[in-house]
């Protein structure tokens, strides 16, 4: 029996969902649909309040003289990124904080760091 991957079981009723129509649109069409499908997944940058800063410069001088393990949360490109070791360093010249994970030593800058957990 051929499995088709497209098919998509809703009830009784086996659908192909947008592949069905996809011989009627244009690549103009098609274009403008994935780039609304990307608009959709956007995040809009969190506001952080003072407090919200202070919470995280806190973390991150508690982080540093303990010399554990963090779980930095980072937005970048209307996404958010997850980051997980140990502060080694803040650099204030350039506003950045140094880490290191098993992959090595990475740097990232403050101004996109919207939250900071303590693992250990």
């Amino acid at each position: 029996m051929k499995i088709n991957k497209q098919m998509k079981q809703v009830g009784n009723i086996k659908d192909r969902g947008a592949i069905k129509w996809q011989g009627m649109f244009l690549t103009e069409h098609v274009q403008m649909l994935r780039d609304w499908r990307e608009e959709d997944n956007k995040i809009p940058k969190p506001e952080l309040n003072e407090w919200d800063l202070q919470a995280i410069q806190e973390e991150l001088e508690i982080a540093m003289k303990r010399r554990c393990e963090v779980r930095i949360q980072s937005w970048k490109d209307d996404k958010f990124h997850y980051h997980k070791g140990t502060i080694d360093d803040i650099d204030f010249q350039s506003k950045t904080i140094v880490y290191d994970d098993p992959f090595g030593q990475h740097r990232l800058l403050v101004e996109e760091i919207t939250a900071i957990n303590l693992l250990d």
